[in-house]
């Protein structure tokens, strides 16, 4: 069912700061997304994850908050059924994010948010 972790996202009041900070750290380049609306989505590549930086939502992802580890998947649809079924709850998504990338995240039973990712 999961294949590997793929995204590690945190989230922060200047997601595009943030990704700088960690980019310098690791020596990595920094990649940054501008969406509907003027939000940035900032993230970095390091040992084969990519580290997102999104920005903070009080409502839904504080700051400081949980990161929510995305777990690469072959059918997006068909684990998010199969975890709803199991006793998941529906907290965001599925969005698509870019040319065959699709997120979605699901609260478990526990209160943790989990993300998936795939086409």
């Amino acid at each position: 069912m999961f294949s590997a972790v793929r995204t590690v996202m945190t989230f922060a009041v200047d997601p595009e700061a943030s990704a700088r900070w960690w980019g310098g750290l690791l020596g990595v380049p920094v990649k940054v997304e501008v969406g509907d609306g003027g939000a940035v989505y900032a993230w970095v590549e390091a040992g084969g994850v990519e580290i997102g930086f999104h920005p903070a939502d009080d409502e839904r992802n504080p700051q400081g908050g949980s990161p929510v580890v995305y777990w690469g998947v072959e059918d997006l649809d068909r684990v998010r059924e199969r975890l709803l079924a199991a006793g998941c709850e529906h907290h965001r998504g599925p969005l698509t994010i870019g040319p065959g990338r699709r997120i979605a995240q699901l609260r478990d039973p526990f209160g943790t948010v989990i993300g998936l990712e795939g086409p």
